[in-house]
Formats: C-alpha cells, structure tokens, sequence
C-alpha cells in the first residue's frame, strides 16, 4: 500500500532549447496523475506487484487524479477533501537533459479528514505486506503526521517505509520505520552535512540508522548506498548506477525504491535487489512521466550496475 498526502496532476512537458523568458512550444505534453506515493504504486503495477495507492483527493483537481489511476488500473482508495488538490508541472529539454519543476502548495486538510485517513489507512494496512508513506505533507497538516502512522503501525507489526524531507523526515525516522529512503538532499539536511565523497554517504546511512531507521537506502543520479540489519549484522552496499543519455530524471527515485521493494518481495538477496532497482530508476529516467519505466530496459541495464557489499559490521 501507498499513501500520498499531497497527491497531484502532474503535467510533463518536453521543450527543446528551453530557454527562460522566451516564448515555447512544446513538442510532447504528459499529463498523470502524481505524487511520490503515486508514482511508487505505477512502478509497483509495472512490476505485476499488487499495490492499493490511498492518501487525500479534492474538487475537481482529486477527481480527475482518481480517474488517471483508474484508467491505469491502480487499485485506489482516497478520501475526498473540501480543498482542491494541486497541479504540478515539469519543464523538460530533451536537448540538454534537464528539467524545471513548478510545484503547488496543495490543499488545507481539516481534522476530520485526516481523521477519516488515518480510519482508512489502519483498515487497508489489515492486508497489507508494507506500507509506504511517501511525499510532503500539505498544509493543516502535523509535521509528526509520518511519525504517528508509522508509530501506529508497528504496534501492530506491519513494516512502513518512509521518503520525504525536513522535519517530517527527521520524527518519521525517529519512529523507527523498517525502511528510510532518502535523496542525497534529503539526508544531508537529515544529518546535517554535505557528501562529497564514499565516507560522508556511508557516515550519513550510519547517522539515520543511528536516530531510529531500521534499514537506510539513500540515493542520487550516480550512486547510491544502503544501510541493512540481518541476521544480527548491519550490512552496508553502494551500487553506482550505469551510465545512460537521460530524457529526465523526474520519479526516478520512486522507481528505485518501487523496484527494490519488488524485489525483496520476491525473495532476492539484498545485492540482486540493489542491482534491479538501481537499473530500474536508471531505466526511468529514459522516459517522460513519473513512475514510467520500460522493465525489459531496466532488466537489460542490471549487468552494468556496480554493487559492492561494503564492511559489515556485527551487532
């Protein structure tokens, strides 16, 4: 299952020599519905993984983000709110590989509508293997919104994983959720330095592990590096992705998780799961559209993933 608070219609459009102050024409135009939580789930169904996607939708903005996910038959559950959800829209040039993103605040949520998430996401979770709780908050909403859902959660021993930033990141993991996912960015403010190099991703990992997460998978467009108890070991990876042209690099991060969530699903180890999600985020960023991505690509680019087990270190 997967939660986005601030769902959205995201709109992507491509636009050659994109060029500030100037008048453009775009050559391609992508409209879906959006939100990391979202995007997790079109990766999740792209992988045959059966995944239900919740969170908040409102006026005519929500209807229409419920009805992309139907029409992509991604099994949905929202709870419609007074305010309207927000639009998002993404400038991309294919020429240079680069994109801008406009992002809306999104909604003012009242407490009886969160209270009615927070009923839906206790009675969906019944059934579920994980919970993924992915995205910004929107406005009228607690920044210890992630903390409680996750603290609720493990009470009654259903895993969650958490990706998002700030202050609800910092109190997410501090309610020990099995499974932090990070950008660079985010775990830099996280911990509060930058990483230039192998040793300031590996002493970030070890710093989140060290506030509450159980297992830590921080990425970025070159590499990234996981933190991971088993067997009463703490194993540390980093995985540098292959080299490709990227078209855009918009839910590249959601595909890599959605991936590697599929894959410890389906019984691989954690070095087989780090090369499949890897090549799945490196895949995505081939195509336009969060949370698009061709598997066969992706299947394809995992010979050229570099993973490497890193020091373990027995606890």
């Amino acid at each position: 299952m997967t939660v986005t608070l601030n769902a959205a219609i995201d709109r992507t459009l491509s636009v050659p020599n994109f060029q500030l102050g100037q008048r453009h024409r775009a050559s391609q135009g992508l409209t879906l519905a959006g939100g990391k939580g979202i995007n997790v789930a079109r990766a999740l169904k792209r992988l045959d993984v059966p995944v239900v996607a919740t969170g908040l939708a409102g006026g005519r903005t929500g209807t229409r983000i419920v009805e992309e996910l139907t029409s992509e038959a991604i099994l949905n559950d929202f709870v419609r709110i007074a305010d309207e959800s927000r639009t998002s829209t993404a400038v991309v040039d294919p020429t240079t590989a680069t994109y801008t993103e406009i992002n809306e605040w999104g909604p003012h949520v009242e407490a009886e509508e969160l209270a009615m998430l927070l009923e839906k996401i206790s009675y969906l979770a019944r059934g579920a293997d994980m919970v993924v709780f992915s995205g910004t908050l929107p406005r009228g909403v607690e920044d210890s919104f992630y903390a409680e859902a996750i603290r609720d959660l493990n009470r009654r021993q259903v895993p969650s994983v958490l990706d998002s930033e700030g202050t609800p990141l910092r109190l997410g993991v501090e309610a020990e959720p099995f499974l932090v996912t990070p950008n660079q960015r985010e775990a830099e403010g996280l911990v509060g330095q930058e990483f230039r190099d192998d040793e300031d991703y590996l002493m970030g990992v070890d710093r989140i592990g060290e506030m509450g997460a159980r297992n830590v998978l921080v990425t970025s467009e070159l590499r990234s590096f996981g933190l991971f108890r088993e067997d009463r070991k703490r194993l540390r990876f980093r995985a540098v992705a292959p080299q490709v042209e990227p078209v855009s690099g918009v839910g590249s991060g959601d595909v890599l998780l959605a991936a590697f969530l599929a894959a410890r699903k389906a019984g691989k180890a954690l070095d087989d799961s780090l090369r499949a999600a890897v090549a799945a985020g490196a895949a995505s960023t081939l195509e336009v559209g969060a949370g698009r991505f061709d598997p066969r690509e992706a299947s394809r680019l995992q010979g050229a993933v570099d993973v490497r087990e890193l020091e373990p270190v027995t606890t």
